[in-house]
């Protein structure tokens, strides 16, 4: 599995409106390695998805135009017609 299925997967095993951590999909892909060596393939992937508008980003409740510091991903809301 690659880092956009992973982050895809997890986030659609959540409610409408539920927040994953970049750090979850990277564990998921890693399994028993170090699963920091999968976050550049992670931030890769979900600069991606939000290039592609499948994911919004936020922090704290507030929503992020790009991946910067810390950050939650959830799927982008279909009312938002995208």
């Amino acid at each position: 599995m690659n880092a956009r299925d992973a982050a895809l997967q997890l986030l659609g095993a959540r409610r409408a409106g539920a927040t994953i951590c970049p750090s979850e999909v990277a564990r998921a892909l890693a399994g028993k390695d170090d699963w920091r060596e999968a976050m550049p393939a992670v931030h890769a992937a979900v600069d991606a998805l939000v290039s592609d508008g499948l994911v919004d980003l936020s922090w704290k409740g507030q929503g992020l135009a790009r991946r910067s510091g810390p950050y939650r991903i959830s799927r982008r809301s279909r009312s938002e017609g995208h």
